[in-house]
């Protein structure tokens, strides 16, 4: 199945490259520059597209000149020779060879995510020799974070400018098709991030001759809004995302922070575009983060969404955190967590006290519990701190984060661990960036500062309230998971091992069809929780996040007809603590009960 993309430089199989451009406010001198070649002047249509056909082979240099002083990449260049500033080049689409080509991927119920930065795991070719370890762990779905050509050498990836063009920071476009290959071969399929919201601040020109992308009715915290009610625009994006799932061969995507999109409707046309130009027997998944709590988007378009609620009550939980958006969970926590296993999300249309009474969300307690990611951390639940602190830092008790990781790895939601988890990690993920503009990395620098700063031990000059510099190597460099091998990494990893084996072997092969039964408090940091799966066997779960025992109430315990087996138990003698009605601290327990 083959798309006619509507943008960048595409050969033809008449031995030409096809150059196209949206431009449809380009200043009168517009000319695309290919190397070897005089330059061409273009004339936008009156649909604001500037077309030509040139006689030029892949691995041909070009760029678009609006005027003596300004030459820009194509938007749509698929890879760049250097920065985001230099050249575009011209791509052969098919000369990478896949070696799994029979490869359709797995269905959603199987996932297990793994988010990674694929720089700090050392390029593509670093991530690809960690593949079996991850595989062997029992990950079955590698998560990139945003690869998209940003400025400099180290970023996050959300800084990118040219959607279609994969940073060479981590590696060639052969490369990372190498890392996707090889991931499949181990049964492994590979989402990547992406960022349709906002572009980065360096390196985007579209408003110089593509004024109308952009509406100037909205804004975002990143600035004026991509207005996708134009049908180029919507077709730039669309087509992106049947690009890296077709010729990458990616098995899903995850879609950042969509709440800053204006209007959803545009996202169900996304997703029907990319269902309509992927063959039908591939297992495609989309996934999005949104801070709206859209259930409607998760009715058939998106496979599932992040679950915030669900991880800002366990880190209240865990932490005992209770500044920013934690307020909103910090009241009954036990309640929202029990809301949060059975249905979801806590937030499903109520007003919410840290957005100033703005009600949020929609009713989801009829989607499956695998319509939910639940994590205990990631990219930015960790990196949005100050200072980048990992649970393995800020969780006093050792023995209370094991029984969070017990609840989170064979919960019906699907799970994400974020890189260094299953270690053990206690090295920090900063946010950080290289920009190379000294005014921009300065702005970056005091935008940090002043982000903090309404939190006591921010303010002031002292060194101790500085936010790490995000334009410092070192920051990067400090933010490598894998640079020291914690004391007891190797009891996370077999601990991780452990329960992902479990969940593979008695919960994954009946989650599809799974629906709760229920959830309730046990107490002030207690809650139970229990689903019947696909063949009748129901799945319970008691968790106590508190240092204090808690008493079960009859009601919720087993009843004496019942026969069911321990799943699991996250601290030896939980489960005969439990017979006895009583929940043992810092303790997860996990009850199987088989259908007749």
């Amino acid at each position: 199945m083959t798309h006619a993309y509507s943008f960048g430089a595409v050969p033809l199989d008449s031995g030409v490259t096809r150059f196209r451009l949206w431009a449809p406010s380009a200043p009168a001198g517009l000319a695309l520059e290919v190397e070897g070649h005089p330059p061409i002047p273009m004339r936008p249509g009156p649909d604001g597209y500037a077309q030509a056909d040139v006689d030029c082979p892949p691995g041909a240099r070009y760029r678009y000149r609006l005027d003596a002083d300004t030459v820009v990449p194509d938007p749509a260049s698929r890879l760049q020779d250097g920065d985001v500033h230099g050249d575009s080049i011209v791509v052969a689409p098919g000369a990478y060879q896949w070696r799994h080509p029979e490869w359709t991927g797995r269905p959603w119920e199987e996932t297990v995510i793994y988010e990674v930065h694929a720089g700090l795991a050392g390029g593509y070719a670093g991530l690809a020799a960690r593949l079996p370890a991850l595989a062997a762990m029992g990950v079955t779905m590698l998560e990139l974070m945003p690869i998209a050509d940003f400025p400099g050498e180290r970023n996050w990836g959300y800084d990118g400018v040219l959607p279609y063009a994969p940073d060479t920071a981590y590696g060639t476009p052969d490369e990372l098709k190498q890392l996707i290959d090889q991931a499949h071969g181990l049964g492994m399929g590979v989402m990547l991030d992406v960022v349709y919201n906002h572009f980065g601040p360096d390196g985007n020109y579209l408003s110089a001759y593509a004024a109308p992308f952009f509406r100037t009715d909205i804004d975002t915290p990143w600035g004026a809004a991509i207005d996708f009610r134009q049908e180029a625009v919507s077709a730039f994006f669309k087509e992106n995302a049947l690009y890296w799932l077709t010729k990458y061969r990616f098995d899903g995507l995850r879609l950042d922070a969509v709440h800053a999109i204006a209007g959803h409707e545009w996202l169900h046309e996304l997703a029907r575009f990319v269902r309509d130009g992927v063959s039908a027997e591939r297992h495609v998944h989309l996934v999005v983060e949104n801070d709206d709590n859209r259930a409607s988007l998760l009715r058939g378009d998106f496979e599932a969404q992040w679950n915030d609620d669900a991880h800002h009550v366990l880190h209240h939980l865990l932490t005992g955190e209770s500044r920013g958006y934690y307020a909103d969970y910090a009241e009954a926590p036990a309640q929202a967590l029990a809301r949060c296993l059975a249905e979801g999300w806590l937030y499903q249309g109520q007003p919410s006290t840290y957005r100033g009474g703005q009600l949020r969300g929609e009713p989801s307690a009829d989607l499956p519990p695998t319509a939910f990611v639940l994590f205990l951390q990631n990219h930015d639940q960790t990196g949005n701190r100050a200072r980048g602190e990992r649970l393995t830092a800020l969780v006093d008790h050792p023995d209370r984060l094991r029984a969070a990781v017990a609840l989170q790895l064979l919960a019906p939601q699907i799970p994400l661990i974020f890189m260094g988890e299953e270690r053990g990690s206690r090295t920090p993920f900063l946010y950080f960036t290289s920009h190379g503009d000294p005014a921009l990395a300065q702005a970056v620098r005091e935008g940090r500062q002043r982000e903090f700063s309404a939190f006591p031990e921010f303010a002031g000059d002292t060194p101790a309230a500085q936010v790490p510099d995000p334009n410092a190597v070192e920051t990067y460099r400090a933010s490598d998971p894998w640079q020291a091998d914690e004391a007891d990494a190797q009891d996370w990893l077999r601990d991780y091992t452990a329960l992902l084996q479990l969940r593979a072997r008695l919960i994954t092969p009946r989650l599809a069809g799974a629906v709760s039964l229920g959830a309730a408090a046990v107490g002030d940091r207690s809650a139970y929780a229990r689903w019947e799966l696909a063949d009748g066997a129901r799945l319970t779960v008691y968790t106590n996040l508190g240092p204090h025992p808690q008493a079960v109430a009859p009601a919720l315990m087993p009843g004496p007809d019942v026969q069911s087996t321990l799943l699991f138990e996250s601290l030896a003698g939980g489960r005969a603590r439990l017979e006895q009605g009583e929940l043992c601290p810092d303790c997860t327990v996990w009850l199987l009960e088989e259908r007749a």
